[in-house]
């Protein structure tokens, strides 16, 4: 990989390189230099080189550091059979004719190797930056970054659209609570960030773009966990004109492309289904972990017939169980106002290992059915007006449509066989959604709340 400053990586290199002059880059991995010859292992995200330093070599750069940043000039010299440990850069080392030092670095405040040491994870937060240069962090981003390749490349195959919806969008009832953004030209008043794409996928449905994907920041004020992060990757599709059996079709599609492209796995389908009383009555979860079961190192099972509604004791009514736009089953539609525990819905999750990968619905797509909805949580005709009045208006004229969404960050984690999501986000929060590295959240400055027309009290 050429540019001005190297002519190669650190991973590229192997025998068929032998005699070549070559000039590298990269940070000092491990040192061993004694009186009369040294080497040097200089690493970057594509692998490890070793290199020969002869005596004057050697004796000038006796005191450089692991993770000074160099530059090599040298030439390749393949290795004797029987010293080649793995192939690639393990069949050659650099013959140092120059080395340059870019940059001394000072002592790291955490050490990179794992194999010689543990650090905190406040530490690891703190000093992220340092934290992500660790092979297996830099791996598991690599991962991260096939599975969105490869979700995007599918999606193109299957002629559908990326669309980008608003960050600045509107606070809606229901669901986990918004983060709000207040606005500048309109003080009093307050945008919300998303917690998903959904009501804007649904317009988009209306607006003709039967097949759209898009890969959406997300965001949901809400307690963390090993699984979830107050900002999230959401992998959003919606198309128009299908059923529950397009979706389940299509997504399996999907899962048998990614894993094949990205772990070089292959998937049986179709997955298997259960109704989620069936799963609740054997398994006493809505998301089972039937690896043992199916006998397979990932399980993929369907939950489908949610509840339409769930009882909230903290409100002391019912709620949406997913949300307020998914379909109610048609045969229970008449039981919306009278017994709202047995009406079930056309939403359906993915699940793997346990873990909730993705959910969906069909939608409403009846602005009169959709009203009925809303006033069976409790919203009334003016309320709804006011916080989904373009959606009512829009529903008009919309098209039979339902869609699913998948955790890009969870979907990750999954694949490496990780136990939290922080090992698969570049910049996370820890457990107290703070982020130790910026140390954020932080205060602003009394102008800047004059500026936006809020005034801060004392508890």
């Amino acid at each position: 990989m050429k540019t001005s400053l190297r002519t190669h990586t650190c991973g590229e290199l192997s025998r068929k390189n032998d005699k070549q002059e070559v000039t590298l880059c990269g940070w000092v991995d491990s040192i061993r230099i004694s009186g009369k010859i040294g080497f040097i292992d200089v690493r970057d995200r594509y692998g490890k080189t070793q290199l020969f330093l002869n005596k004057e070599l050697a004796h000038e750069f006796r005191n450089i550091n692991r993770e000074d940043i160099i530059k090599i000039e040298g030439m390749v010299q393949a290795r004797p059979a029987n010293q080649v440990k793995e192939p690639g850069t393990g069949e050659i080392e650099i013959v140092a004719k120059k080395i340059t030092l870019l940059k001394e670095v000072p002592e790291l405040p955490m050490e990179i190797d794992e194999a010689t040491a543990h650090s905190s994870e406040e530490t690891r937060m703190k000093y992220r930056y340092l934290d992500l240069r660790k092979p297996r962090m830099q791996q598991n981003l690599l991962i991260r970054h096939k599975l969105l390749k490869a979700v995007r490349d599918f999606f193109d195959q299957e002629s559908f659209l990326e669309v980008e919806t608003p960050i600045l969008a509107k606070t809606t009832p229901e669901g986990a609570r918004d983060y709000i953004v207040p606005s500048r030209n309109f003080k009093g008043e307050f945008y919300a960030l998303p917690q998903s794409p959904q009501t804007f996928k649904q317009l988009l449905m209306v607006s003709g773009f039967d097949r759209y994907v898009q890969i959406a920041r997300c965001f949901r004020d809400e307690d963390l966990r090993a699984d979830r992060q107050p900002e999230f990757t959401q992998m959003d599709v919606e198309m128009s004109f299908i059923d529950e059996e397009d979706i389940y079709a299509l997504m399996e599609r999907l899962m048998k492309y990614v894993f094949k492209e990205v772990l070089h796995r292959e998937l049986k389908t179709p997955f298997p289904r259960m109704k989620y009383d069936d799963a609740l009555k054997k398994y006493k979860s809505d998301k089972p972990d039937m690896r043992k079961e199916f006998n397979t190192d990932f399980a993929f099972l369907w939950i489908t017939e949610f509840p339409m509604f769930e009882f909230s004791k903290e409100e002391n009514r019912f709620v949406a169980m997913h949300h307020p736009f998914t379909s109610p089953n048609a045969e229970h539609i008449k039981f919306l106002h009278s017994d709202k525990a047995k009406v079930r819905s056309r939403a359906y999750d993915l699940v793997l290992n346990g873990f909730e990968l993705g959910g969906g619905s069909i939608r409403i797509a009846d602005e009169k059915l959709q009203q009925e909805v809303f006033d069976a949580l409790g919203i009334n005709e003016r309320e709804a007006r006011n916080k989904f009045g373009f959606l009512l208006d829009a529903l008009r004229f919309a098209p039979p449509h339902g869609g699913i969404a998948f955790g890009i960050d969870r979907w990750a984690m999954l694949l490496i066989g990780a136990d939290n999501i922080r090992e698969v986000v570049a910049f996370p929060k820890n457990q107290e959604a703070r982020d130790l590295m910026l140390d954020s959240p932080s205060k602003i400055s009394e102008d800047k709340l004059q500026e936006l027309g809020l005034f801060l009290f004392e508890e």
